[in-house]
């Protein structure tokens, strides 16, 4: 099969205008549309799939379903991308993101079972409900930067889920701990279910049940949130894999834009105000969740 009717194999009945362009310009404009995500994702501790799914399965003429497989590649990529650096900064803490990444994996396998049986319309109208929905959360979610944890719970002290990191924007060493970990346990689990079913990581999940409800620090929330992505997103990925919805032509140059991207956003989320980075994410999903609802309804095709 040639690359050009490889391409026309999942060019969307929407796009189908789309086949007068050049085969090679819808991969050099993903390359260039990942690099770009994945220097503002891991910044906001979102992953690359939250950004990645709407935006091209807006604006990009391929079939939803090949956007959702690459999608949990793409967010894959991010955080295994920027793990190392996270690591080694004590931003991103590995016994925190273990236990949570469990039953968040599990359950993610069962959304991309659901996600790829449900009619791709019906996948569009919810995928423009749930970017708008997260576009809603980040505006008035109350965000705490250190939140103060009197004393962990009994889990949380049994599994040694606390840590220290230098903060970078301010000079001081930071302890912290957690507490609430039974609920963060099933709050993850329900985010692997629209991890999966939707291909979008739910990064934008992670870092808010990690920093209000947990009581991470949001830098390591939102650097936790990135390691969190690299265990649940490989798990969902393999279903989308097994079905043959991941097409190389789509996943091979996202991917490597989104990791170009991430190293470059890994070094940024130490110095780079959050708000700065809040702010451009949410003008970008707000576009995008309006896109996908209208696509999905039949109303911008």
């Amino acid at each position: 099969m040639t690359a050009a009717a490889g391409l026309g194999g999942v060019v969307d009945a929407a796009g189908a205008g789309a086949a007068a362009v050049p085969w090679w310009v819808w991969p050099l404009g993903l390359f260039v549309a990942c690099f770009l995500m994945g220097i503002v994702a891991v910044p906001a501790g979102i992953g690359g799939g939250t950004l990645f799914v709407p935006i091209v399965g807006s604006f990009f003429p391929f079939h939803l379903d090949f956007v959702r497989g690459a999608g949990l590649l793409v967010a894959l990529a991010s955080a295994l991308s920027a793990g190392p650096i996270l690591l080694r900064g004590g931003l991103g803490s590995l016994r925190l993101a273990l236990p949570l990444a469990v039953l968040a994996s599990a359950s993610s396998i069962v959304g991309a079972m659901l996600g790829l049986a449900m009619p791709v319309r019906l996948v569009q109208i919810l995928l423009g409900v749930l970017v708008l929905a997260i576009v809603v959360m980040m505006l008035t979610a109350r965000k705490s930067e250190f939140p103060n944890v009197q004393r962990p719970d009994l889990l949380s002290e049994a599994l040694a889920l606390n840590g220290v990191f230098l903060d970078g924007a301010t000079g001081r060493t930071v302890s912290w701990q957690v507490h609430r970990t039974v609920p963060g346990l099933l709050v993850f689990t329900v985010i692997g279910v629209l991890a999966g079913m939707f291909g979008i990581g739910a990064g934008w999940a992670n870092v808010p049940a990690l920093n209000l409800l947990m009581g991470a620090p949001l830098k390591v929330a939102a650097g936790t949130s990135g390691l969190v992505l690299s265990l649940v997103d490989s798990s969902a990925a393999w279903v989308y894999l097994n079905r043959g919805a991941v097409l190389p032509m789509i996943a091979v140059p996202s991917v490597v834009g989104m990791m170009f991207g991430a190293k470059i956003g890994a070094r940024l989320l130490n110095v780079l105000k959050g708000s700065v980075v809040r702010q451009m994410v949410i003008a970008v999903l707000l576009f995008a969740g309006l896109r996908a609802l209208l696509k999905g309804l039949g109303i911008w095709p």
